[in-house]
């Protein structure tokens, strides 16, 4: 395994457990997905986890469930692509394209505001408030600065809403560093999609296109995680001056807790997921 490269992961929305326990069970559900779909017996990654959950909540949530492994032993499910998909991603694009016009050009929609406030509070908050914005911002800046600072690789694993302050960061540092690199940006369970996410790209960057700083950008999502609803990135996010365009790809989140109820939107399921295990081995 070389000390070269390094993956910075980012966790989404919600108040979480520790900060250790929730970088520890992340690594675990890496390393799961790299020894049951790729055979690997990595006992350690070199990973590092944005936790910003502190910043938002007055502690952390230690009631939180444990990671649970897979049943069995043997590969996870992978997606497999059919005629469904590709309605969905048109239907999709047509229900917002006016809702995004009437955005860029009269200013965010107050009931669409209203519902994110209620749906996604973390996530209305961070628009809302500067200061809590910037703070969070500033925490995933210095892990990526610190990673290019030692010339290390770059993978960032962004998470949920995580994805979505990966995304302006890397903007930002696109703007003022030229020659910084991340080598390739995974999201999983993004909300990126949502027309107001892409509102508020737009007041702050003008295009909403791949960040100039990335080489490679994959989009991963489950056709049922709600907060993933719009999946299909590729049609809203143009290339950079690279090229480089994001590739949306379906996984099956087959995370389910110690009772057995299923999430589609948990990280854990996301993480070792037979498709991200794939690009995960090729990168270390």
């Amino acid at each position: 395994m070389s000390d070269g490269y390094i993956i910075i992961g980012i966790h989404g929305l919600a108040n979480k457990p520790p900060e250790p326990t929730l970088r520890e069970w992340w690594q675990e559900a890496l390393l799961e997905g790299l020894e049951r779909n790729q055979g690997r017996r990595d006992r350690v990654l070199s990973f590092d986890l944005t936790y910003w959950a502190d910043l938002r909540y007055d502690g952390p949530d230690e009631t939180s469930e444990p990671y649970v492994r897979a049943d069995g032993n043997g590969r996870l499910p992978r997606y497999r692509d059919d005629w469904l998909d590709s309605i969905v991603g048109k239907v999709g694009n047509l229900a917002d394209g006016p809702i995004d016009w009437a955005k860029r050009y009269f200013g965010a929609d107050n009931l669409a505001d209203a519902v994110l406030r209620q749906k996604l509070p973390d996530l209305a908050t961070y628009y809302d408030d500067e200061n809590l914005c910037e703070r969070i911002r500033e925490r995933f800046a210095e892990k990526v600065r610190a990673a290019a600072a030692a010339q290390k690789r770059i993978m960032v694993i962004a998470h949920s809403m995580g994805s979505i302050v990966a995304y302006d960061v890397l903007r930002r540092i696109g703007r003022r560093d030229m020659g910084f690199r991340v080598d390739h940006l995974v999201t999983i369970g993004s909300p990126l999609g949502l027309p107001q996410v892409k509102h508020r790209i737009r007041q702050e960057n003008d295009q909403v296109r791949t960040p100039s700083v990335v080489r490679k950008w994959t989009n991963f999502a489950d056709r049922r995680d709600l907060v993933a609803a719009d999946s299909h990135l590729a049609d809203d996010y143009s290339a950079n001056d690279r090229e480089v365009r994001v590739r949306d790809d379906r996984v099956i989140n087959t995370y389910t807790n110690e009772t057995g109820d299923a999430n589609y939107h948990k990280s854990y399921g996301y993480l070792r997921a037979p498709e991200l295990s794939e690009i995960l081995r090729s990168f270390i």
